[in-house]
């Protein structure tokens, strides 16, 4: 028997023998149940999932899908899956027999996410809705392809939801200067800001800059790394993709712009961030500074899509923009291809041109 009372105590403990993936026998010992049909159900379930068995709880193969896939993954990607799977998807399927889910369950949760609204009266937004149903499929694919589940119901049920977010949009080259104007009295936020109008980079790219990633003789910027912030707990991590690894040429005025914004940050090692600043942060002052400069309100998002409708208009491809921004898809509508460096050039030299020309028109 390998369950036991202890005696002590008077609780429950088990002392199972089992063979790991690499067929050696092992023991393991778990101690402090309050009944022994507490501690048998632990033992089976153990068993259970110690031999890829799918009897078991949705709950227990989330075990197994972790020890399977969080080594595989960025820790900011696991803890992002790791948080929609605890409010979205153990509240309704934890307690079900994974093989015992079928296709009307996925349907009334789909209902009921579909039927959601906040204290605002809001749904959830398409793209959350999709990336929700998609942590679902991945889990039950994983069961499918290596555990032995005969299909996906998931899968079969149909997507809710869309990749598509909403709707872009766009700042001019104009209303971005007004916006700039408004928020000059905080140099951390005119100069983030700057960074992310005129080299087109993502949030966690900008957040995860160093002194080390400027090279002001070439006028360049190097993007290697991001920066999240996930339960309180800060991340560096490589960029989104390979193919955002990149080096960007900086317009002259930009980079004699970081060069004066760096000598402000006395002390800063090349290795420390240089914009100690929150997402939070970012979203405030562009309220505060799209309110103040009486322009649309857009995502800081958008301001990426701002730089690249900045250079469509001045003429560049989208393949050359495509390489510029660290794109892998066609998300300017053209396909990627790696762009000449000759050409990068040519973009720094025309955005300053277009940096002089609006300061000529404001003197």
């Amino acid at each position: 028997m390998s369950t036991h009372k202890d005696e002590k105590n008077g609780t429950w403990y088990v002392m199972v023998r089992y063979h790991d993936w690499k067929g050696e026998k092992k023991q393991k010992c778990k101690r402090g149940f309050a009944t022994k049909r507490d501690a048998q159900e632990w033992e089976r379930t153990f068993l259970l999932k110690e031999a890829g068995d799918l009897d078991m709880t949705f709950e227990a193969f989330l075990e197994l899908y972790e020890r399977d896939m969080r080594p595989r993954l960025k820790e900011n990607t696991w803890l992002s899956k790791e948080h929609m799977i605890r409010t979205k998807l153990l509240p309704y399927f934890g307690k079900r027999m994974i093989s015992e889910i079928d296709t009307k369950d996925i349907i009334a949760w789909q209902n009921e996410l579909l039927a959601y609204r906040d204290e605002k009266k809001q749904p959830y937004a398409p793209t959350y809705l999709k990336a929700i149903h998609n942590q679902l499929v991945a889990i039950l694919n994983h069961a499918v392809k290596h555990y032995g589940l005969k299909s996906n119901p998931a899968s079969k049920v149909g997507y809710i939801g869309s990749k598509e977010s909403e709707e872009m949009q766009f700042w001019t080259k104009e209303e971005y200067q007004k916006f700039a104007m408004a928020i000059m009295d905080k140099p951390i936020s005119y100069y983030a800001f700057e960074m992310l109008y005129w080299c087109g980079i993502r949030e966690g790219e900008l957040l995860a800059l160093t002194p080390g990633d400027f090279d002001f003789k070439n006028n360049t910027v190097s993007i290697n790394k991001s920066f999240q912030r996930l339960h309180g707990q800060d991340y560096i991590t490589s960029p989104k993709t390979k193919k955002s690894v990149r080096t960007i040429k900086m317009p002259k005025f930009l980079s004699e712009e970081m060069q004066e914004y760096l000598k402000t940050l006395y002390g800063i090692k090349k290795t420390e961030r240089i914009f100690p600043i929150s997402k939070s942060y970012l979203y405030h002052e562009m309220n505060r500074g799209a309110k103040e400069a009486g322009v649309k309100r857009i995502r800081i998002h958008d301001i990426r899509h701002s730089h690249v409708s900045l250079l469509i208009d001045m003429g560049f491809s989208a393949v050359a923009i495509a390489n510029r921004v660290g794109h892998e898809s066609i998300d300017i509508t053209y396909r990627y291809a790696h762009l000449f460096p000759s050409r990068q050039a040519d973009m720094a030299d025309r955005l300053d041109n277009e940096r002089m020309e609006e300061m000529e028109h404001v003197s």
